[in-house]
């Protein structure tokens, strides 16, 4: 493999790692990335790396949250102290809200990977995920983590679901739910990536199989290395800059990237 190869898979590593976390589609802008570098990316080992290093930015960033919920959930299960149930209900919530997106990828994967698919579709779904991102661009909600319902956790569950799709950004679909049910901007934004956390943890799970498998694994060990490191620091700052977005309420902006994209994706392709 040649140096510019190599610089490609770095690229879109970076790529994958910044939009990661925003509500524009990583897979959608890998798939477009991929058509225009005249990269062929085979099987799903790239993609598993990727997503598996934006998975431990977002456990560093989130990493207090998840250890309260840890602590607060035992005290609850064990002691019955009073004043964890909320954290315990709210990891409750995180279970129910990923078992739609688990049970869409087990029986359809097959489906969406060979018939929604592709450089045309994912330019129509950037549009989609725009037309969402403007609605509720001037949502203000006042549910906290603690007002959160079975509700709540069913409609952003089948939000992420929706987002197997390509070019229908995960975080986009699930914060677009969940203020949609009337959460506010932060608590919005924690669930949809503390939902992430186990959507992640099972598609590595079950792809590991995948990387072991790869041909080419050998072959693209440096490349695929560099890949990941990208996207982990690309991840991390993305989410970073992501928070103090939602924070001001400019998600807007998101929206009208996706409107001018899609249509450029749609006429060049």
């Amino acid at each position: 493999m040649d140096f510019f190869e190599i610089v490609k898979y770095f690229l879109l590593g970076l790529l994958q790692g910044f939009t990661e976390p925003i509500p524009i589609s990583s897979s959608g802008h890998l798939e477009i990335a991929g058509h225009f570098l005249n990269v062929e990316i085979k099987g799903l080992s790239f993609a598993i790396l990727v997503n598996t290093a934006s998975l431990i930015a977002v456990l560093i960033i989130y990493r207090k949250d998840i250890w309260r919920l840890i602590e607060n959930g035992l005290a609850y299960v064990i002691r019955k102290e009073e004043s964890a149930k909320s954290d315990f209900r709210f990891i409750i919530y995180l279970i129910i809200g990923t078992i739609p997106a688990g049970v869409v990828g087990i029986l359809f994967e097959d489906y969406i990977s060979s018939h929604l698919t592709g450089i045309k579709v994912t330019g129509a779904t950037l549009l989609i995920t725009g037309i969402a991102l403007w609605l509720i661009r001037n949502l203000r909600g006042r549910k906290n983590d603690a007002d959160l319902t079975m509700r709540d956790a069913i409609i952003v569950g089948l939000a992420q679901a929706v987002a197997l799709i390509p070019g229908i950004s995960r975080s986009g679909a699930t914060i677009v739910a969940a203020m949609g049910s009337g959460m506010k901007q932060e608590t919005a934004l924690r669930y949809s990536f503390l939902l992430y956390i186990p959507v992640s943890v099972g598609g590595m799970i079950l792809g590991f199989k995948d990387i072991l498998g790869d041909e080419n694994l050998a072959q693209l060990a440096l490349p695929y290395t560099l890949a990941f490191f990208a996207s982990l620091v690309a991840s991390y700052f993305s989410l970073k800059w992501f928070m103090n977005i939602m924070a001001r309420g400019n998600l807007k902006y998101f929206a009208i990237y996706c409107f001018i994209v899609g249509p450029l994706v749609l006429l060049l392709t």
